[in-house]
């Protein structure tokens, strides 16, 4: 991943790059590593996250 500085804003660039992680789901991952999850708890988190996914989905088919 890369993010350029322009006229040393630093700020801005760090910015730019957290959005960036955020959107690629590192955080996310980086939480859900942190403490072991049970083969039971995953599989309905995933379960989930994809009736999320579908909906979000539906939704745009709609308009």
């Amino acid at each position: 991943m890369e993010v350029k500085v322009f006229d040393n804003d630093i700020e801005k660039a760090l910015k730019i790059f957290k959005n960036k992680l955020s959107k690629s789901g590192l955080f996310k991952e980086l939480k859900l590593r942190r403490a072991y999850e049970k083969p039971s708890v995953k599989k309905k988190r995933k379960a989930i996250e994809a009736r999320r996914r579908l909906a979000k989905v539906q939704r745009r088919r709609n308009f």
